[in-house]
């Protein structure tokens, strides 16, 4: 199913789906969780992203959401953002890729700057500026 608000542009860069949980135990006792993370690639390739175009960043398991200092596939996912190659980000929920306001909001801003969509349960955002965004289901 091929959303209408996607266009060229995101389809011509990665998708990158990213998979978190805060602690070694979630990830051990809460695999249903993973499992519906790592789901999300079957979402990227429904929505028309192509198997090679997409990433997943896992090295985060088990690492808080709460800074991005011991984070590397967030801090990878920022950098890739802010270099205009991902066209979208899916995360099963929006809270997975930070706790931290300064760094949601620094992903967001990129985001916008970028043209970069980030789905998760309850659809896509685009952020059009700094102060508003546009919510697709």
């Amino acid at each position: 199913m091929i959303n209408p608000k996607i266009a060229d542009h995101h389809l011509a860069r990665q998708a990158c789906i990213y998979i978190r949980q805060s602690t070694m135990g979630q990830v051990r006792f809460n695999q249903e969780s993973t499992e519906r993370q790592y789901n999300l690639a079957d979402q990227a390739r429904s929505l028309g992203w192509t198997p090679e175009q997409i990433r997943i960043l896992d090295r985060d398991l088990g690492h808080s959401g709460e800074q991005a200092t011991n984070r590397d596939d967030f801090k990878t996912l920022v950098s890739d953002v802010a270099m205009g190659q991902v066209g979208a980000i899916f995360s099963l929920e929006a809270s997975r890729l930070a706790r931290s306001n300064k760094d949601w909001h620094r992903l967001l801003e990129l985001c916008a700057v970028t043209r970069t969509l980030v789905f998760d349960g309850d659809g896509a955002t685009i952020r059009r500026t700094s102060t508003t965004a546009l919510c697709l289901a």
